[in-house]
């Protein structure tokens, strides 16, 4: 995917309030930030945030963080975050960082893993950079407390059947696994951008829950 770079994004991202700066400073404080007890839930690869904006809308007692590492994207996400004014919600942040580093920003606070739309990384050289490769796994693996749940969606398919195999090696338990999500919607399902896009087009969209 080649990103548009958006001019005076980096400085928009690095004054934004709806950011996170350093959140290693935060690494099993999550519930402090917080100021509450609640599940915390995190989306890997956030987009432009509608997924994560809408659910943190939807959830109010859930705590939601959307990580992204590109500034131009996670400006979007800003953007849309600025438009809501006195209606954005509390339960919310934002943390613009690479995903290998996650296992030095949490520790064993996290009840859940979005992970929507992943670069599928199709080289068999890069696997190890998808999201649901075993070395990710195992980051996953220290960040998660009690019950381990990844929910995954993707119109990749190739991704999606290395992802299933991934899983069952790493000992999940795979729960509505659907290759077409749109026939066998699920209840409550909030779309990112890339699938209202793609399910516009009649691409079909696969979807699992993985837990452990």
């Amino acid at each position: 995917m080649r990103l548009k770079n958006i001019k005076g994004a980096t400085d928009y991202v690095n004054n934004s309030d709806y950011i996170i700066h350093e959140p290693e400073k935060y690494k099993g404080k999550w519930q402090e930030e917080f100021n509450n007890t609640n599940d915390i839930h995190i989306e890997i690869g956030m987009g432009h945030g509608n997924f994560i904006i809408n659910m943190a809308i939807a959830n109010p007692d859930i705590n939601f963080i959307g990580i992204e590492m590109y500034d131009s994207v996670i400006y979007k996400a800003i953007k849309k975050l600025e438009t809501l004014g006195d209606d954005k919600p509390i339960n919310l942040r934002l943390i613009r960082m690479d995903a290998t580093k996650i296992s030095e920003v949490f520790d064993k606070e996290i009840s859940r893993i979005y992970l929507n739309f992943s670069d599928p990384w199709p080289k068999a050289k890069h696997a190890k950079r998808r999201l649901t490769s075993k070395q990710f796994l195992d980051r996953y693996d220290q960040i998660f407390k009690g019950e381990k749940q990844i929910f995954q969606k993707t119109d990749n398919d190739s991704l999606f059947e290395f992802s299933i195999e991934s899983f069952k090696e790493a000992g999940y338990t795979l729960k509505n696994v659907t290759t077409d999500l749109y026939s066998n919607m699920i209840e409550g399902n909030i779309p990112t951008e890339y699938e209202a896009k793609f399910s516009s087009k009649g691409i079909t969209i696969n979807r699992l829950e993985a837990y452990k």
